[in-house]
């Protein structure tokens, strides 16, 4: 899971999954009829809940709109079962959602990055996406990173030291690099600081995120295998 973009993630991100819960059916005609209806699959199961194979593809196609590339289906279900380890720490905490107007801000920041609004849109039909999806998935990765930035900010600190080893080992070298102007340390001392706090969000966010998902019993459904 993409935490800072997902930021955009991260993420990762970051995207709420909702839940299908299958029944079983019996020989009546309603059941034969609705057998030939299409189902939603299976992609995992973690603990009482599922992940279905729509979650999958959705996300999926909003990363590589967003990111530009496509992540396989055992990257993306990690990232769901993520979000699912968020959003029930979200509940528990009773953490307020984003409002219309930053999640409207989003929307408008996304659709810049392209070449226009008609191109944008054009994108998004290619990838199954509508308007109406892209800003739900977008209001998802803002309430999951707002809250792990929520959680985790306290206990990321960072000291004049790290910040004058991030401007001489980092940004000093890569601007030389790319012969652009060196701004002062005083100049862009705030700028780094927030890049480490982030830095050190992310992975504080990241181990707790693998050690909660180790503790839960995840099983992966295979293509082909029935749910």
């Amino acid at each position: 899971m993409r935490v800072a973009l997902f930021i955009a993630v991260c993420l990762g991100c970051l995207i709420g999954a909702t839940t299908a819960h299958t029944a079983q059916q019996g020989s009546s005609p309603a059941a034969t009829h609705a057998a030939s209806q299409p189902i939603d699959g299976v992609a995992a199961r973690i603990e009482d809940d599922i992940l279905t194979d729509s979650e999958v593809r959705e996300l999926g196609a909003f990363q590589e709109l967003v990111d530009g590339h496509a992540k396989s289906r055992d990257e993306l279900i990690r990232e769901l079962a993520d979000q699912w380890i968020v959003r029930g720490e979200i509940e528990t905490a009773k953490y307020p959602p984003p409002s219309a107007e930053d999640v409207d801000r989003a929307y408008a920041g996304l659709v810049s990055q392209f070449a226009s609004a008609e191109d944008f849109a054009k994108r998004c039909s290619t990838a199954g996406l509508s308007e109406a999806a892209v800003r739900r998935l977008l209001q998802q990765q803002l309430y999951l990173s707002r809250f792990l930035d929520f959680r985790f900010r306290p206990a990321a600190q960072v000291d004049s030291k790290q910040i004058e080893a991030f401007y001489d080992k980092e940004l000093v070298p890569q601007l030389k690099t790319k012969n652009q102007t060196v701004p002062s340390l005083e100049d862009v001392e705030d700028t780094i600081r927030e890049v480490l706090v982030q830095r050190a969000i992310n992975q504080r966010a990241t181990q707790w995120l693998d050690d909660t998902r180790n503790r839960l019993k995840i099983d992966v459904v295979t293509h082909g295998a029935q749910p």
